[in-house]
């Protein structure tokens, strides 16, 4: 089988979850099957198991669009072009995020093979972004509903969010299924090394977020929370990549003269990550809307103990009272609570962060998850030789 994966966030420019995803997985079925990545930036990886190309935006859209909310999505639109615009072979192709929705939908037409689309969010339930994208925010609610219409299959990575997608969008529920993202249990594991701890100016113990910098992610109800934590406890906020550069503004602006919080604003590498969610005392995720929560994943990976938000499909992760605290969103004493008690009990911690790797090593492998990928891709070849899908 040779599978196109279209993509905006591929290596080296991921910002977020789903570009880790689509990363991981290609790997994972590049070692089954033959794999193209196209995506968003300026990459160039021929190979004969996966072949990566990167195309960017044409420089007359950022001119003609320059500071119009809506730039995003047309810049999106012109990328999905060219990605369709060039010879396939390819017997499915698989869409991540409605940035590359329109090329699934195109290459689907083009060249007369079925579609799979992977939701790692839905634009209905973000709100939010009307305000960033203006009425670019309807075109990319439309770009979605589009793709994950007419697709043979829909991947939802949360049984939670399968429910999302069948309230909100006219697809029958035979074509939605759950496969749940993973992480490499290799490269996140528990390290003692503390090198990049003394280099970013970390100091434990320590409550870590690792994240956007993004409404969805709670980081402004983690920060009020934060000043009820105990004396001495740093908050680290490893987070970069905003929505949009108010909310930046909005955040240097938050912990401007708070010695107890630690902001590295960069992408950090994956070594380092891995250092501080080692040695963190509590990895806290406040978002009030997570389709999945990879991070989680990532920090009970090394051994971390959790405490998230009981939304999307978090509880599908992270087990209240076995490997973390689950609590209700948007409400900052809850949750400097919940990280008080972690924080005044070390060995509650450390009992919550071994559970959380046992279930790692358990349920998230991405061999199991490529697998369960190419029997969803069979199951959409077998449906577009059926016949288009009703719409």
């Amino acid at each position: 089988m040779n599978v196109l994966m279209l993509s905006r966030e591929y290596p080296p420019h991921i910002y977020g979850g789903a570009g880790v995803v689509v990363d991981e997985l290609s790997r994972a079925l590049a070692r089954r099957v033959r794999v193209e990545v196209r995506c968003f930036g300026d990459q160039h990886a021929p190979g004969p198991a996966l072949r990566v190309r990167g195309y960017a935006p044409p420089a007359e859209i950022a001119r003609a669009a320059g500071a119009l909310r809506h730039r995003p999505v047309l810049e999106a639109l012109a990328v999905d072009l060219a990605m369709a615009a060039e010879p396939v072979e390819a017997d499915v192709v698989h869409s991540h995020t409605w940035y590359a929705a329109f090329g699934g939908v195109l290459v689907r037409a083009l060249f007369d093979i079925p579609l799979v689309v992977t939701l790692h969010s839905l634009e209905p339930l973000r709100p939010w972004k009307e305000h960033q994208l203006g009425a670019g925010y309807s075109v990319s609610s439309w770009l979605e509903r589009e793709a994950v219409e007419q697709a043979e299959r829909v991947i939802a990575v949360s049984e939670q969010m399968r429910t999302d997608i069948l309230a909100h969008f006219a697809v029958p529920q035979e074509r939605v299924v759950v496969i749940h993202n993973g992480v490499d249990a290799d490269s996140f594991r528990r390290t003692e090394r503390r090198d990049a701890l003394a280099r970013l100016g970390v100091t434990p113990p320590y409550v870590l977020f690792v994240g956007r910098i993004s409404e969805q992610k709670g980081i402004f109800h983690l920060l009020e929370a934060a000043r009820r934590l105990p004396a001495g406890v740093q908050l680290v906020l490893c987070a970069a990549a905003p929505d949009t550069p108010e909310l930046e503004r909005r955040l240097a602006a938050e912990v401007v003269g708070r010695t107890s919080v630690r902001w590295i604003n960069a992408m950090v590498p994956r070594d380092d990550v891995v250092q501080l969610y080692s040695h963190a005392a509590c990895f806290a995720c406040p978002s009030v809307y997570e389709p999945f929560g990879l991070i989680n994943l990532e920090a009970m990976a090394c051994g971390t103990p959790v405490v998230a938000s009981a939304v999307g499909g978090i509880p599908e992760v992270v087990v209240d009272g076995e490997t973390g605290l689950l609590l209700p969103p948007g409400d900052p004493e809850i949750l400097a609570a919940a990280l008080g008690r972690v924080l005044a009990d070390s060995g509650f911690g450390a009992k919550l962060g071994s559970a959380g790797r046992r279930r790692v090593e358990e349920r998230f492998s991405w061999e199991r998850i490529a697998e369960r990928t190419l029997a969803v891709y069979e199951d959409a070849r077998r449906a577009h030789r059926e016949g288009s899908p009703p719409r």
